[in-house]
């Protein structure tokens, strides 16, 4: 060329270097060629413009998938694409290898790439290099394929900060392993080092709360968001002046920094620094890239887990208290368990309030729902039922007035929460003098009883509707005596039906543990035993052993355990909290308007002769003490009492049952007819009881039967057989 001709078109000149002009469009699916580029991918030398699948068909699959890879790293380091390419003819043979550089670009609005770039051939390598080269670069590939899915799988299984740093600081990684690690989080506008290795301890000091204005390599990464390579010290100290002497004490040869990115929020920079020279190839920027994506996910779920589980862990604290001071006579113990739904506190909840009469108060409830909202709402219960109760109300007035409140707060929000919510709940009150429980029930279980010898009794307690449904609601109160030596267990739910059982097997499954519990050794405080018995009821519904004994329905394990244990203690030596007692004790009313409870006096019936031996006088039992109930039901406008007694040793034992009413009027033995509807209980009691009675009294009067135990028909025989 001439001095003062004009220069030649580009396009010229490229065609003199034998060097092809090509763009890539991703959104649009094309691939725009010039002559020199058609010619080289194995096309007539002339423009063209290719669909994306006709251009990948030229050219090897596996560079392909290289080139998808390096531009997609280059566009996220705003830095040039070099990739090296095999062209395939029809028949899917090589017929030369291409070296394509381009500059590519990220359109965030069409979410795709757009390329444009030369290619040029380059010189075959010699067969030794042929036949070593790609073998060689296969291995590497499935190496880093490798190392990626496991660092993957490792990050993703890390539950803390400490644990997805001890997982990147065993990463090894294919060829060019680092030897010193460090991971930067941002506080406000300053750096701080979240942890590091390789390194000793206090090495950090100077890059804790480092201004983010700083002139050092991970300051800059956070500002940009682009990576930083740093091959050599040279090039180190040539960037980075004034960072250079803190690093320089390490004694490393080259560095990369970069970007911890989630949601397109840059919270940090990774540092890796190595002893050796690294050149940073397109292969290895894009497996440091992918392990910091990696990284950067696995440190936000870790750091959201943390924070989730600080709050619900300060939340629970909060909300769940700790049992007030030592009760005269008694013991008390409490769970909390959370199961699932990813929180650590939920609608379940246990209380003991100290009452201005001197007795104390026990209650346990569950507010619906396993979310946040229930844990509001369980607090603002919680302390509604506190305040009342400390008011001095009864019981069934506390139970009133919260399911009224209830009512209140989630009725008003009913606009932004259209699921209204509602509260089981069991209130108790205690006097530890007499062991009088006074219960009001809303919806709640039962509670349970254990006697002394270790005989469990359900006890049927009437009660209301869920607080929160009703805002005049009623709540009857049951009075109960807790015996010296007896344990009542109050729960949730959760205890019950953990494990995928209903209501019938869950409390047989309870029922066995209570039943089966050893607390009687001599040298156990109350307290500990009844810990004990409480760890034992957990362990049996949540612990390993709970898997061996499924219930009927789907094996679920996202509800909630609260308990609450109360001993009181037997009578003759402290300290022992199921001393045996000669007296197996049980009472329960049965109200004109509650027929239906005489079907839970058959069963508290059965419970209590669970260990009777002769299987027939038990059914008898039932009979005599239904036919009981049911006449002063039809035959007297009073209600019925039922007390119901053992005393004696085992195979030699007496129970009585008697119920009384407040009638003067005396039964009287009929001789019914074949037809009559009435008229043989007394036919029956003077049949199946081995003594039978009435009472007068002077408020009514009492009839009451004795069963005598008596060995099983065999028992004789298998003594006889025992002897010889």
């Amino acid at each position: 060329m001439r001095t003062g001709e004009p220069p030649p078109a580009v396009g010229d000149v490229l065609s003199a270097l034998a060097t092809g002009l090509w763009t890539w469009d991703s959104a649009a699916g094309t691939v725009t060629l010039d002559a020199e580029a058609a010619r080289l991918l194995g096309l007539p030398a002339e423009p063209t413009t290719l669909t994306q699948a006709g251009a990948r068909s030229r050219l090897h699959p596996v560079d392909w998938n290289e080139i998808v890879s390096v531009v997609q790293l280059a566009a996220a380091e705003d830095t040039l694409a070099e990739v090296r390419i095999r062209v395939m003819d029809e028949r899917g043979r090589v017929i030369r290898t291409i070296r394509s550089r381009s500059k590519p670009t990220f359109d965030p609005v069409r979410k795709s790439f757009e390329l444009i770039g030369t290619i040029q051939e380059v010189t075959e390598p010699s067969p030794a290099t042929a036949v070593r080269g790609p073998s060689v670069t296969g291995d590497w590939r499935r190496s880093r394929e490798a190392f990626l899915l496991d660092a993957g799988r490792a990050l993703a299984e890390a539950r803390s900060t400490a644990e997805v740093l001890r997982v990147a600081a065993g990463l090894a990684m294919p060829g060019f392993s680092p030897d010193g690690l460090a991971v930067f989080g941002v506080e406000a506008d300053r750096l701080t080092v979240i942890g590091h290795h390789g390194h000793q301890q206090g090495d950090e000091g100077p890059f804790t709360h480092m201004p983010l204005e700083t002139d050092y390599p991970a300051a800059e990464v956070v500002r940009t968001g682009r990576a930083v390579y740093l091959s050599s010290p040279e090039d180190y100290k040539a960037r980075y002046p004034t960072a250079w002497p803190l690093a320089e004490q390490f004694g490393r040869q080259s560095w990369a920094f970069l970007p911890l990115t989630v949601a397109g929020r840059t919270m940090g920079a990774w540092m890796a620094g190595f002893t050796h020279p690294v050149t940073f190839t397109p292969d290895e920027r894009s497996v440091l890239t992918t392990v910091a994506r990696m990284l950067a996910q696995a440190l936000s779920r870790a750091g959201a887990a943390e924070t989730e589980r600080e709050l619900t862990d300060g939340l629970q604290r909060t909300m769940l208290p700790t049992l007030g001071p030592e009760i005269p006579g008694m013991s008390v113990a409490a769970r909390y368990v959370p199961t699932g739904g990813g929180l650590q506190v939920g609608g379940d909840w246990y209380d003991m309030i100290a009452l201005p009469s001197g007795r104390f108060a026990l209650v346990i409830g569950d507010v619906q729902g396993h979310d946040v909202r229930a844990a509001g709402l369980m607090g603002q219960l919680r302390i509604a039922l506190r305040a009342y109760a400390s008011e001095g109300h009864r019981p069934d007035a506390v139970l009133s007035r919260a399911s009224r409140f209830l009512h209140g707060i989630t009725d008003s929000a009913a606009d932004a929460y259209p699921d209204l919510r509602f509260a089981t709940c069991l209130y108790v009150e205690v006097d530890p003098a007499s062991g009088v429980l006074d219960i009001a029930r809303a919806g709640h279980p039962d509670p349970v009883v254990r006697m002394a010898d270790g005989t469990v009794l359900v006890r049927p307690t009437p009660g209301g509707l869920p607080l929160g449904i009703d805002p005049d609601a009623d709540y009857p109160t049951t009075r109960l005596v807790l015996e010296p030596g007896e344990t009542i267990l109050l729960c949730t739910d959760g205890l019950i039906e953990t494990g995928g059982h209903d209501l019938d097997t869950g409390w047989r499954r309870i029922r066995t543990i209570l039943e089966s519990h050893e607390s009687d050794g001599a040298d156990l405080a109350p307290s500990d035993g009844l810990e004990a018995l409480a760890d034992a009821l957990v362990r049996g519904v949540h612990g390993p052993s709970s898997h061996h004994t499924p219930g009927p329905l789907a094996d679920r394990r996202e509800d909630d355990i609260a308990m609450l244990l109360l001993c009181r203690e037997s009578e003759g030596r402290a300290g022992a909290t199921s001393a045996p007692a000669p007296t197996r004790r049980t009472a329960l009313t049965v109200a004109q308007a509650e027929p239906e409870r005489i079907a839970g006096a058959r069963q508290q019936v059965r419970e209590l002769l669970h260990d009777w031996t002769s299987g027939d006088q038990v059914d008898s039992a039932v009979l005599l003490v239904s036919e009981m109930l049911t006449n002063v039901l039809v035959h007297t406008d009073a209600d019925a009492l039922l007390v119901a007694e053992m005393t004696g040793e085992s195979g030699k034992r007496r129970m009585r049952f008697e119920v009384t009413d407040a009638s003067d009027d005396l039964p009287h033995k009929r001789h019914p007819g074949e037809l009559a509807s009435s008229g043989r209980g007394l036919v029956l009691m003077d049949v199946l009881a081995d003594a039978w009675g009435v009472d007068p009294r002077g408020d009514g009067k009492s009839i009451w039967c004795e069963l005598h135990e008596t060995a099983p028909p065999d028992e004789p025989q298998r003594r006889l057989l025992g002897h010889s």
